[in-house]
Parts: structure tokens; C-alpha cells; sequence
């Protein structure tokens, strides 16, 4: 039985934050930290109960904030890690996030979204986009943000996540949403052991003749060396820059463009065709990195459209990162649910009509 669940190519159906749970176990992670919250407790759950079977350490913390702690030793003694949460939970971890990427240590963050703010609803939302690509907690640093859009790129993310947070030495996050944790859909694994471990000079794991000590911290008493650290971080944020990814569908001759992540871009999808049977141009551009984001691509998309629109589940955050984008090169609105509400295709499409309804009567 252990070898069919090795198989690599095996199509399987699974809960998005089981595939996502499988594959940290397929990551060979050293370790997993976390404590249950709604609506992603099936990780825990499952990793609990997979991994004695398997390989690596599950421990259920007392909090978000020892969880998120506990990551910050294992990921400076040189283990592959991991912890998941959802929105108030990942609120908790902020600090040590915050300490984890000023000490350039590697780990995996899965935020399965609620609705906020507050304790909130257990319903899909995508209010921490903010809280995620902005930094989140205090000072100058910026994590990896992966965004998928399905229960595929649930399970893959956790390979890319690994990657990129190893290549960098940076913290990395899955941005996904509570549909997307508990939605079911085929899924082909990856084949376990096949993310390589890599080498950690760097870390605390005892110091042999053939080296000097190596300190991990994130306190900088002196200023002149909490400025040196900052440069140092803000030239590797530069260097993830070319990290970018994307996806675009039907943008050669679109003349309207959507932009939308995760569980909105699926939605978005299909108002595409919906707009495409009534003869309007539109595309949707979605962005697969949140950080680093499309600015550059989406700058020049502004060339040959009439307007782009943004669709979240939330008050409007992205929003704000499409139009530094364009640079005011054509309008940009915006079209959005909160509270765990989820806008639908033909939402979007109204959206849409009733902007170009108002533009006609201006041009009139």
C-alpha cells in the first residue's frame, strides 16, 4: 500500500488541504508545528495521522504563537519545516515570522483564509492579502507568496514553496482560501523524495573544528548593523524579483482585463466566456506570485487595454498593487465580496457592463 501512495503520476481525489498535507509529507519535511483552526485543521489532522507511518515529526503546539516559535529553532538547526493556519491564527505568528525572515531562515506557511477581521466566519475569504504580501508583522521584510487556484496547486505550491524559500533563505507562503482547503478534485502527486534536501552551512546544528560559530538571531542592538542587515535583505528581495509568475487567458486581444488570485480567478475564468459570448474582448491576467507581483507585465498589458477591473474576496487590496502597476495609464476598477461572500460569474459580468454602460453615457 505504501508504494501506491509513492506512485508518481497516481490520480487521486482529494480535499484540497489533505493534497497540500500529502505533499509536505512527499517534501520529506523534517518537521510540522501547528494547532487547529477551521477551515484547515485537515492538515494537522492528517498529518498527524500519516506521518508516524511514514517519516518526520508532527507536534500540535500549545498556540499559534509556540507553533510558529517552534519552526524558528528547527528551521535554524538546518530541518525542512512547516506550519498552516488560518487568518487569526496566522495573525498570532506574525512576530515570529517577522524574526524568521530577519534571521534569513527557510520554512513553509500555509494560510488557509477566513472571513474578517476579528475571529470572523469560517467561510472562504481573501482579506490577508495585505497581511501577506506586505510584510504582516514589524519591520522592512517580505515573505514568498504563492497563490493556487486549485487543489493541484495545492499539493504542487508545496514543492515551489520549498524551493523558493531554500533558494533564498526566506520564509514562503501558501495563500489559499477555505473552498480551496475543502473543495475535492483530482490530483496527481508529486513523487516523494524528489525535492532534493540542500545543503545548510549556515546552520546551528554543532560547531565542528572546520568552521566558526554560526549565530542565527534577528536582534541588532547597534544600528549601524541593524542598517547593514536591512540592505542585505533588501538586495535579496531585489534578486526574487525575477521569481514572477502568471497565468493569462485569452489576453492577445483582450481589451478589458481582469486580474484575480486563487479562488477568484477560477470564478473569473468562466466570466471570460461569458463575456466572449456576448462579443466583449476580455482576459483575465492571474497572478500566481503575489510576492513578487506582475507589476512589470500588467504595466505593459496597460498598453492595449481600455480598463482593467480586479476581482478579490475582500474590500479591495490587490486593487491598490494593479494600479501602481498601470502607473495611470488606463482606469482601474474594482469588484469585490467580503465576509466570506463569493462573487459569481455573472457578478462579474454585470460588473463589467455597468462600466461600460457609464463610459458610454461619458462619451455621449
Amino acid at each position: 500500500m505504501k508504494e501506491e501512495k509513492n506512485k508518481k503520476g497516481e490520480a487521486r481525489l482529494m480535499k484540497g488541504n489533505e493534497a497540500l498535507a500529502e505533499a509536505a509529507i512527499r517534501a520529506d519535511i523534517d518537521a510540522y508545528f501547528g494547532y487547529p483552526i477551521t477551515p484547515q485543521s485537515e492538515i494537522l489532522e492528517y498529518l498527524e495521522r500519516e506521518i508516524p507511518k511514514r517519516h518526520g515529526l508532527v507536534i500540535q503546539a500549545e498556540s499559534e504563537v509556540a507553533s510558529i516559535n517552534m519552526i524558528y529553532g528547527a528551521a535554524g538547526a538546518g530541518a525542512r519545516v512547516m506550519t498552516s493556519s488560518s487568518s487569526p491564527g496566522i495573525s498570532l505568528m506574525q512576530e515570529g515570522l517577522s524574526y524568521i525572515a530577519s534571521a534569513q531562515l527557510p520554512c513553509l506557511v500555509a494560510n488557509v483564509v477566513r472571513g474578517g477581521p476579528g475571529l470572523g466566519t469560517i467561510q472562504p475569504s481573501q482579506g490577508d492579502y495585505f497581511q501577506a504580501v506586505k510584510g504582516g508583522g514589524h519591520g522592512d521584510y517580505h515573505l514568498i507568496v504563492l497563490a493556487p487556484a486549485s487543489v493541484q496547486e495545492m499539493a504542487d505550491f508545496v514543492f515551489d514553496g520549498f524551493r523558493l524559500a531554500e533558494k533564498y533563505r526566506n520564509p514562503a507562503m501558501i495563500l489559499t482560501d477555505g473552498a480551496l482547503g475543502q473543495m475535492m478534485e483530482k490530483v496527481i502527486l508529486p513523487e516523494e523524495g524528489s525535492l532534493k534536501k540542500v545543503e545548510t552551512p549556515w546552520a546551528t546544528t554543532g560547531k565542528p573544528a572546520s568552521r566558526d560559530h554560526n549565530i542565527i538571531t534577528s536582534l541588532f542592538i547597534q544600528p549601524e548593523k541593524m542598517e547593514e542587515v536591512n540592505h542585505e535583505l533588501q538586495e535579496k528581495y531585489k534578486k526574487i524579483q525575477s521569481e514572477v509568475r502568471f497565468e493569462e487567458i485569452q489576453i492577445k486581444d483582450a481589451e478589458i482585463v481582469l486580474v484575480a488570485f486563487g479562488l477568484s480567478s477560477r470564478i473569473c475564468q468562466k466570466t471570460v466566456d461569458l463575456a466572449r459570448e456576448k462579443g466583449l474582448k476580455v482576459g483575465l491576467l492571474r497572478p500566481i506570485t503575489l510576492y513578487p507581483f506582475p507589476f512589470k507585465r500588467l504595466n505593459e498589458l496597460a498598453e492595449q487595454v481600455n480598463f482593467m477591473m480586479s476581482v478579490e474576496m475582500n474590500a479591495g487590496q490587490m486593487v491598490q498593487d494593479v494600479k501602481l502597476a498601470v502607473e495611470g495609464k488606463v482606469p482601474v476598477y474594482f469588484k469585490g465580496r467580503m465576509g466570506g461572500m463569493i462573487p459569481t460569474p455573472e457578478d462579474v459580468l454585470e460588473e463589467i457592463e455597468s462600466v461600460l454602460d457609464n463610459e458610454k453615457v461619458l462619451q455621449d
